[in-house]
């Protein structure tokens, strides 16, 4: 599999990447309510949805596929999709008035889409263009608008009121929504879920189960890893297994789900 040599962000179908690794945990009822969930009951029915879906369903089409993939082929696929998401990057550094980032994502995307043959090969990485992680739920951040309440989306995973409006700008800037076809836009977005779960297999190998409550760990991750992504790292980080985790999940790159 390639490289990931940055964090990358949590994308819409974050839960499809985490669910696999939460659902051998067992969860207990909600404990206080805490002030960033005030819609706790909705979201964990969300979440027990979510988990229920990804067990029944995309788990095991997910292991098929990778049993009938060949490695080199998973790769490209990888790296293919890794580079559409460079389109919506670029514009969101813009955006934030990250200009110097700004040019580094556009050489990460031109030399990726010409000498990587349309993306299936990260030859920037390799020549030492790092890749940005950046979203319009991000930017918005930049801008003072405020998180808002803990939200936890049907099929879409986690997220924020911010956050899920962020993520209708960022489907306008993903190549995959300018695709005209209707038939080939969705086979294009199936198989970047089943990229993104795939890797995310490998993850739950590593961590295993253990978690006291799965949903507060996905909550309270979710929660300060966007405040870190957003202020660029100013805010503390504690270390901790489930920022490990967290950050394990976004080096596999979330995939571009959005309808």
């Amino acid at each position: 599999m390639p490289s990931a040599a940055v964090t990358c962000r949590l994308r819409p179908l974050f839960v499809c990447l985490l669910v696999g690794l939460l659902a051998a945990c067992a969860s207990v009822p909600p404990g206080a309510r805490d002030p960033r969930d005030p819609w706790e009951s909705w979201n964990r029915a969300v979440f027990r949805f979510n988990t229920e879906l990804d067990k029944a369903v995309v788990k095991p089409v997910v292991k098929t596929y990778q049993r009938i993939t060949p490695d080199v082929v998973e790769s490209a696929i990888t790296n293919f999709f890794a580079n559409l998401r460079d389109v919506g990057i670029f514009f969101n550094d813009l955006l934030q008035g990250k200009f110097a980032a700004a040019g580094t994502d556009a050489g990460r995307l031109v030399m990726n889409t010409t000498l990587g043959l349309g993306g299936l090969f990260d030859i920037a990485t390799e020549a030492g263009l790092t890749k940005h992680d950046e979203d319009f739920g991000q930017t918005l951040g930049r801008w003072g608008v405020h998180a808002g309440p803990y939200l936890m989306l049907p099929l879409l995973g986690p997220s924020t009121v911010r956050d899920a409006g962020g993520r209708l700008v960022d489907r306008a800037f993903s190549p995959l929504s300018w695709v005209r076809d209707d038939e080939a836009r969705l086979a294009l977005r199936t198989l970047d879920l089943m990229d993104a779960r795939s890797r995310a297999l490998k993850v739950e190998e590593v961590f295993g189960g253990g978690f006291y409550d799965p949903y507060e760990v996905l909550r309270d991750a979710y929660l300060k890893r966007r405040e870190v992504l957003v202020t660029d790292g100013a805010v503390n980080e504690a270390a901790g297994p489930e920022e490990d985790m967290i950050r394990e999940l976004e080096e596999l790159e979330g995939a571009d789900s959005a309808p």
